[in-house]
């Protein structure tokens, strides 16, 4: 059952870029269900019965890995723990309550006639964006057509996420003496481009996911006290919305901030679910509410339409002591199988 795999998964350690134990687990899982799994570095998935390349296919997909776990624990992050009605370990929130649930309801599903073919992936090292987890593992894939995204959503449904770029860049000045009045004051040179950044709002406005929010998190200038600083350089964190590429937000950036410019990546833009597809037409039809997701998930390497629901609440990832209700896994089987089984697109 969903809980005794989340449990069981819960105390095998999978931060990001060390799921290799929780992966080979799973592997076995799947097996001992009478399924075939593939591997890939820790990605692991499996293929429904009767795959027919003349169906459509369905994704259902949510992560392996955890993040570190923050020093205010009070449990052991790896122990599960059930008090109340809560269980708490880390991964019980975010992911492990959505991966469980999916892959039974993989089990459910597969063992009904569809009018699609349906496959289940376990991802690695979705919480670093790291190149050898979803991005890695879509090439290994037959053609999808549409993916069911496990995070926490309180099980409403995601029909837009944000995207994610970060930029790193650079004020340049010239060196002085701090005790005479020479030199060029990188720091203070740099002091309008961080308040361009604080200020600048992009025109268009999403009705989903709001406005780009851009966020100066990280400054640094300076090699000691009496020099004035010929270099200044900070970081900034960029949150787009479906209505801009984050090239296009990079090309408006580098017209208007005053400073040198380098993104670290381009290829977390956002997305948005196609809001006639029958899933979500469906999820309508079911009361599912519909929301724009602040935070980023592996959708963001999806080149097909995708929608994130799951059960749990975001407010509790990567905090000390996260949990889950047992009943959330119990309710979002059950809306899961309401969703997809039957499901025509």
């Amino acid at each position: 059952m969903p809980l005794n795999l989340l449990k069981q998964l819960i105390a095998i350690p999978s931060v990001s870029r060390e799921e290799q134990q929780a992966a080979d687990f799973l592997e076995r899982y799947i097996e001992s269900e009478g399924y075939t799994a593939s591997r890939k570095g820790n990605n692991v998935w499996t293929i429904g019965p009767a795959f027919d390349t003349a169906r459509p296919t369905l994704l259902l997909n949510s992560h392996i890995d955890t993040v570190k776990p923050v020093a205010g624990w009070t449990r052991d992050p790896f122990c599960p723990t059930t008090a109340g009605d809560r269980l708490y370990g880390l991964g019980s929130n975010d992911a492990g309550a959505s991966l469980v649930t999916l892959l039974h309801t993989f089990f459910y599903l597969a063992q009904r006639p569809q009018a699609y073919n349906l496959i289940f992936a376990a991802s690695a090292e979705e919480e670093v964006s790291g190149e050898n987890g979803m991005r890695s593992l879509i090439g290994e894939l037959p053609k999808i057509d549409f993916a069911i995204v496990g995070e926490p959503t309180s099980m409403q449904l995601a029909v837009a996420e944000k995207g994610l770029m970060v930029i790193d860049c650079q004020v340049r000045g010239k060196a002085g003496h701090a005790a005479r009045n020479e030199g060029d004051n990188a720091l203070y040179k740099a002091l309008p481009c961080i308040e361009w950044f604080r200020t600048y709002e992009f025109a268009r406005r999403s009705e989903l996911l709001g406005a780009v929010k851009m966020s100066v998190t990280m400054i640094h200038a300076g090699t000691q006290h009496n020099v004035v600083p010929d270099l200044c350089t900070f970081t900034v964190d960029i949150r787009s919305n479906e209505l801009y590429s984050n090239e296009a937000l990079l090309a408006e950036i580098r017209q208007h901030a005053g400073c040198e410019v380098t993104p670290r990546s381009t290829r977390l833009n956002s997305t948005q679910t196609p809001l006639q597809h029958p899933l979500v037409q469906r999820a309508r039809t079911l009361g599912i509410p519909l929301f724009g997701s602040p935070t980023l998930s592996d959708q963001s390497l999806m080149p097909f339409p995708s929608a994130k629901i799951g059960p749990g609440d975001s407010s509790r990832s990567h905090t000390a002591d996260e949990y889950i209700r047992p009943e959330e896994l119990e309710q979002a089987l059950d809306l899961y199988k309401q969703l997809l089984d039957g499901l025509q697109f």
